[in-house]
């Protein structure tokens, strides 16, 4: 993601939410088997997006355009972004992703341009704006949809699909046994806390405070790094006033604002919330928004970065 959490990528996450649901189904997660897959290697192999459409590729992808960083992400873990020829404004992890063209601003993409790069397939996400999607399908452009994913299960079901999209299952296999096994080593380090810190998580700042709270990917991440949302209660992207933090005291809070100079300084400074805590404490820490709120191969990171804010003594 590019240094800039602003108001449009909030809308994002909070559409993406809102399209996610109750998640897609385990069919649509998994995809096609590799066996499945190797079977029909001899005509072509299909797999199933998260709109339910099966997608026929003749042969393994060799150019992609890819309309969401975390799908960027995945591609590069998978040792395939190499093949990446078209990425949004936002793409800039790992380094190589800033040298891709860009063709989108993550919620529009520039049609015309991603047919003159001629992809082999683009991985787009959704969007509510099937249309523009069914353009390029019109146009003789495979998409394979991809659902934002609102929880760790689907990050590896997301990983699972486009490994078998790209040909590359055994990688993907292999991606997800390392992140689970990094969370599960930050679990192991906080697993013994006795209680839960109290955690505020700020993801807008003033004049208008966001946080995240129930049913949503940074819960999830809380939750693995053994913390306690003061704002768990709620559901959703929430907007919160100051005297609803200042109520909630939390011992610990985080920001994954990165758009201001210095957003711990600024939330430490801010009137009338010396009675906090945290701030009492000076116990405010800026976590790395990209690695923070992509559903990518990074949420492993995401978890130790939590964990270590709130619990440094346990990673000493």
């Amino acid at each position: 993601m590019k240094k800039l959490f602003n108001f449009q990528w909030l809308s994002i996450l909070m559409l993406a939410l809102v399209l996610v649901g109750c998640g897609t189904t385990d069919e649509a997660k998994n995809g096609e088997t590799s066996q499945e897959r190797k079977s029909t290697e001899a005509t072509g192999y299909k797999v199933t997006d998260d709109r339910g459409v099966e997608v026929t590729f003749d042969a393994v992808p060799k150019t992609v355009v890819s309309l969401q960083p975390s799908n960027t992400e995945i591609l590069f873990a998978l040792g395939v972004g190499d093949k990446i020829v078209g990425a949004t404004d936002y793409d800039t992890y790992p380094a190589e992703a800033q040298n891709i063209e860009r063709v989108s601003d993550s919620m529009t993409f520039n049609s015309e341009r991603i047919l003159a790069l001629k992809p082999d397939v683009v991985i787009a996400y959704t969007t509510g704006k099937d249309d523009a999607l069914k353009g390029l399908e019109d146009a003789g452009v495979k998409v394979f949809v991809i659902q934002s994913a609102a929880s760790f299960k689907d990050v590896y079901g997301d990983i699972e699909q486009i490994a078998t999209v790209m040909g590359v299952e055994d990688k993907g296999e292999q991606l997800n046994k390392d992140i689970k096994a990094k969370i599960a080593n930050v679990q192991a380090k906080v697993k013994d806390v006795e209680k839960q810190k109290n955690v505020y998580l700020e993801i807008s700042p003033k004049p208008d405070i966001y946080t995240t709270a129930a049913g949503t990917f940074q819960q999830e991440i809380l939750n693995a790094a053994n913390v306690s949302n003061v704002f768990a209660d709620q559901k959703g992207w929430v907007k919160v006033s100051e005297e609803d933090v200042i109520a909630k005291n939390p011992e610990v809070i985080l920001t994954t604002v990165n758009y201001a100079k210095d957003p711990a300084a600024e939330i430490i400074a801010r009137n009338g919330w010396n009675t906090i805590t945290a701030i009492q404490n000076k116990a405010v820490y800026y976590v790395d928004a990209d690695i923070s709120t992509r559903p990518g191969p990074r949420i492993g990171e995401a978890v130790e970065l939590v964990a270590k804010a709130v619990y440094p003594e346990l990673f000493q």
